[in-house]
């Protein structure tokens, strides 16, 4: 049974950084593409509204990132202690959210974002920014 598990996450001000971690047990893990969603609050809370954040695939060549994060977030993992780590920089109100660790099996040819397309998720990790 693959079990994904979400830590880090907490409260900072506008502009600092946090590094949010996600532990991966069951599977081989260096074969999954490893993705962070994240869901803002306020927000009933449907799955096909989770926003995708980042995604990495299983031997860290390629990277996918969305558009609001790509210039300030970086999704990166450790296949030897399977860990997938998203480091948030320069972090913005609207950055509030809970941030959810999500895994396929499969490599996408195309680097797609829907939710529906992985199988595994973590319970998520909660990241507030204030202003």
């Amino acid at each position: 049974q693959v079990q994904l598990v979400e830590s880090g996450g907490g409260l900072v001000q506008t502009g600092d950084s946090l590094r949010i971690s996600c532990v991966v047990s069951g599977g081989t893990f260096s074969s999954f593409t490893m993705a962070w969603y994240r869901q803002a609050p306020g927000e009933e809370l449907k799955f096909d509204e989770r926003e995708f954040v980042a995604a990495i695939n299983g031997d860290s060549r390629s990277r996918f990132y969305g558009e609001s994060v790509k210039t300030r977030f970086q999704i990166s993992r450790d296949n030897a202690n399977n860990i997938v780590t998203l480091q948030m920089n320069n972090l913005k109100v609207e950055d509030t959210a809970v941030y959810y660790c999500a895994g396929r099996r499969t490599t996408f040819s195309t680097w797609e974002t829907s939710p529906h397309l992985y199988e595994y998720w973590g319970q998520g990790t909660q990241v507030t920014v204030s202003s």
